[in-house]
């Protein structure tokens, strides 16, 4: 469920793209303007704004925003403004084609996604960029871990919420078979499990492999597998139980000792609410006795903050 608050009177588009070339003009931007304004519109709205303003002004609000926000307000504002498949898309690049290749940034994108989420996002990653997110995912990632992605953004997994409990209980033997029972380990079979089944399925395979060997997968696989292939497995199988769970524990992490991983929180607020930060939010709380707002306002300072607690919705 969405945290992002839109105002019951809107104003219209037109008002908005206004208002925000007027926030840019002079010395200085008016940044409280801009927050105020695009962390309050949904997808659709930001679209028709950044449609106007680029009717009246003839610029793109994209490129405006960019040369008047810095630092990590710049990178969130320019991250919202899209959909969130061009916030997947624009995050994938940069993680597959930018100055610092982040694998392990691609790998929690696409396989923290549903199957429709990556349908939508192969398919403005080409308009966006002209490259095939494949071809991307081919030329920078490298053995189980490219098997992996490629399969994961590959096969149209079904979607629903039913599950096959004999199904579940050949691939939890297959599993144990190709990891915890054996020598080494058959990584090609967990490739295809992990791929090929829906989130419902492979939560049954989870379930089925602890009630048969009395040991959890999500062991298995950290006790078997390591690196970027390993976090990529856990990724898939923690967003199958619990996205919720899984990206509070990522915001957690990026906030937990010296320093903030601005990169992680950004990432992971910004496109997750318009979809689950309710649930996030809950998990956060549930886990960790304060609230994910506490943590952010505590970690974060000025309109950056601002902008990141709109966006959180009430506390």
């Amino acid at each position: 469920m969405s945290t992002v608050t839109v105002p019951p009177v809107l104003t219209s588009a037109r008002d908005d793209a206004i208002q925000l070339h007027r926030a840019f003009k002079g010395f200085g931007c008016d940044t409280t303007t801009v927050v105020n304004i695009l962390a309050h519109r949904n997808s659709e709205q930001r679209a028709i704004i950044r449609q106007e303003y680029r009717t009246m002004y003839s610029e793109d609000l994209d490129n405006r925003l960019s040369s008047e926000l810095s630092g990590d307000l710049k990178r969130a504002v320019c991250l919202w403004i899209h959909d969130p498949a061009g916030r997947d898309a624009t995050i994938l690049r940069k993680a597959l084609s930018g100055d610092i290749i982040s694998l392990r940034t691609a790998s929690e994108v696409i396989c923290s996604r549903t199957v429709s989420q990556i349908q939508q996002l192969k398919q403005v990653y080409h308009a966006m960029f002209g490259a095939y997110l494949e071809h991307d995912i081919e030329y920078q990632a490298s053995g189980d871990l490219k098997k992996l992605l490629l399969a994961y953004v590959g096969i149209l997994r079904y979607e629903g919420p039913e599950s096959d409990r004999m199904m579940a209980e050949n691939d939890a033997k297959a599993l144990f078979k190709a990891g915890e029972k054996r020598l080494g380990t058959d990584e090609n079979t967990f490739i295809r499990v992990f791929s090929e089944r829906s989130r419902a399925q492979l939560g049954a395979v989870s379930s089925a492999y602890h009630s048969m060997y009395g040991s959890s997968l999500k062991k298995a696989v950290k006790k078997e597998m390591s690196g970027d292939f390993e976090f990529a497995l856990l990724t898939i199988l923690q967003c199958a139980e619990n996205p919720g769970k899984f990206f509070a524990k990522a915001l957690h992490k990026a906030m937990k000792g010296l320093g903030t991983d601005d990169s992680t929180l950004i990432r992971v607020i910004v496109t997750r609410a318009e979809i689950d930060m309710q649930y996030i939010k809950a998990e956060y709380r549930k886990k960790h006795g304060k609230s994910l707002n506490d943590a952010v306002h505590s970690e974060t300072s000025g309109h950056y903050r601002a902008f990141l607690l709109a966006l959180l919705g009430p506390n």
